[in-house]
């Protein structure tokens, strides 16, 4: 009897190890990568996800999948992003073995002027209502991507989000939690409550949202192609709304918009290739970053060790101090980006860092000239990937989750409010200007090795961005992570100096970690200087996909945010 006991015990733990063990051994909980051969597709809404799969099924290719998944999410996810707002792309084009930057973001209004701003008492232009309005730069961006790489009709790529639009998708629960905080600050506004509430209130998780203006602007923009949303009766909607409000956003701005092609700037780590956009967004500051981190052995360190948490902080401290000098529009600042990225920059950096203590602040790597970067930001990522081996990383957004709260009449989206980044200083790199693209924040990424295309990925969520691109990359190359698991593992979030907007940091800022990092790890960071502070949510929301040396895809979507990887 004994013995059978014994038996049975013994018999009841190898069935629980073979059903319960992550054979990865990693000490977060994390899951398989989602592996597919003829069409990938990772975003952060699952039926955003599923229409890219049935775009690439019908035909279309990556690009394709991407604007079509890009629609959707403005309809399920306009917590995050929506036509009112900007993109940014980077795409592997399969053909002439290239990659290519799109840089889709707006300008400020021609007849709004610096001198406006200061004669009327702002210190700062507002997070919401008309005046931080910014030509929206969207629709324009998908129709480049199209018109150069796409190859379905746009009727076809819209053809989804308009019929969900018309019949309704159930809203997800992080999607409805960040709705329902938006709607006391953004309801004020005129167009607001009618076009994005239920009787007054956000959705829940599972209502079912429906928005006929956006399928009927969605309608005019598929057959009418990129001018039916930058002239005619959509943008005088939009004009005569903004100026009703007290904004200066007016059909002329709206009809000079273009979008522009970019050239990818990138850095070595550790034999990768890591891809990013210049200014005017942030991307360059995760290239910094790695610059730094290179000269250190984070492999024998180990992830998560105080070493390596103390070194991410202070090379992100030095990389921000040059982004909130530099990053601006390049057609009105002189930015040395070569120098900014270069290794030689970065040896000097490195030199400043102590491996024992915190700086509380760090003195300017050039010439001082001192913008402000602000740090917040909802946006949504997506990534796609098709039979061919096109790969588009994608990354578009409204800034300050639904934006301005500036919703024209019958149209059905809100407009962004970008223009909040401008600095009303003058003669900083990112000083309010008439026709001005502001800094930006939001950026997509992507790595190559030996010239291939190895990686399509990017982290979404404010100043968080650059700092989660770096810990991706880290994570995999230095800690032998995969995809998914790169992406949940815990994170590491500094914050800026608790000095106002513009000012240098001072104080050495604030670290925020995740959960998952060991006690022992918290305690000799404070015991270096570090300012340990708890935070919910600051950390970000990631999307991935890895073509491996078989032309196999692996996804990878994350459990912060309602997203899906899936392929075919």
């Amino acid at each position: 009897m004994r013995r059978f006991i014994a038996l049975c015990f013994l018999t009841a733990i190898a069935f629980t190890s073979l059903a319960g063990d992550r054979i990865t051994g990693q000490p977060f909980a994390t899951r398989s990568e989602v592996l597919a051969r003829n069409g990938m597709a990772a975003t952060s809404q699952p039926l955003a996800t599923q229409v890219a799969l049935d775009i690439l099924k019908q035909g279309g290719n990556a690009i394709d999948a991407a604007i079509a998944a890009n629609a959707v999410l403005g309809l399920v996810e306009p917590t995050g992003n929506g036509i009112g707002g900007d993109i940014f792309a980077i795409v592997w084009d399969a053909k002439s073995q290239k990659l290519y930057g799109l840089n889709g973001s707006g300008r400020s209004p021609e007849s709004l002027t610096l001198a406006w701003f200061r004669k009327n008492g702002y210190g700062k232009i507002p997070a919401h209502g008309p005046l931080p309005v910014s030509v929206p730069g969207t629709v324009d961006g998908w129709f480049m991507l199209h018109a150069r790489f796409g190859h379905l009709p746009m009727q076809d790529i819209l053809a989804p989000a308009i019929r969900y639009a018309r019949e309704g998708a159930p809203i997800t629960e992080l999607i409805a939690y960040y709705w329902q905080r938006s709607v006391p600050i953004l309801g004020k506004y005129p167009g607001f409550l009618e076009q994005f509430t239920i009787d007054g209130r956000a959705p829940k998780a599972g209502d079912i949202w429906k928005n006929p203006n956006l399928a009927s602007t969605l309608e005019k923009i598929a057959s009418g192609g990129r001018d039916a949303f930058y002239r005619g009766e959509i943008a005088a909607t939009m004009a005569r709304y903004v100026q009703a409000q007290g904004g200066f956003l007016s059909e002329a701005d709206l009809a000079a918009h273009h979008g522009e092609w970019v050239e990818p700037v990138s850095t070595n780590y550790r034999g990768y290739d890591i891809w990013e956009l210049p200014p005017n967004g942030q991307g360059i500051a995760a290239l910094q970053i790695l610059n730094i981190l290179e000269g250190f052995d984070l492999k024998k360190y180990g992830f998560g060790s105080p070493e390596h948490v103390h070194l991410f902080t202070e090379a992100k401290k030095l990389a921000f101090e040059d982004r909130a000098r530099y990053y601006a529009d390049p057609g009105f600042a002189k930015i040395p980006v070569a120098t900014l990225i270069s290794k030689e920059y970065a040896a000097k950096r490195r030199a400043l860092i102590d491996m024992n203590k915190a700086a509380a602040s760090y003195p300017p790597g050039l010439a001082e000239t001192l913008s402000p970067a602000l740090e917040h930001g909802d946006t949504i990522y997506l990534t796609t990937a098709d039979k061919d081996g096109n790969m588009v990383s994608l990354i578009q957004s409204n800034y300050r989750g639904m934006g301005s709260g500036m919703a024209p009449p019958g149209l059905g989206f809100i407009l962004q409010d970008r223009g909040e980044l401008f600095d009303l200083t003058p003669g900083r790199a990112n000083s309010y200007a008439p026709g001005k693209r502001p800094f930006h924040t939001i950026i997509p990424a992507f790595i190559t090795k030996n010239g291939r295309p190895w990686m399509s990925f990017g982290l979404m969520g404010g100043a968080m961005q650059p700092q989660g691109h770096a810990q991706i990359v880290i994570n995999m190359v230095d800690f032998g992570m995969n995809a998914q698991e790169a992406g949940d593992a815990p994170r590491i979030h500094h914050r800026g100096s608790s000095q106002p907007t513009g000012e240098r940091m001072t104080d050495g800022g604030e670290l925020n970690l995740e959960s998952g990092f060991a006690y022992a790890t918290v305690r000799a960071l404070m015991q270096k200087g570090h300012k340990i502070a708890w935070a919910l949510g600051p950390y970000g929301g990631y999307q991935a996909i890895v073509r491996d040396a078989n032309g196999v895809y692996h996804g990878a979507s994350e459990s912060r945010k309602d997203g899906q990887a899936a392929g075919f």
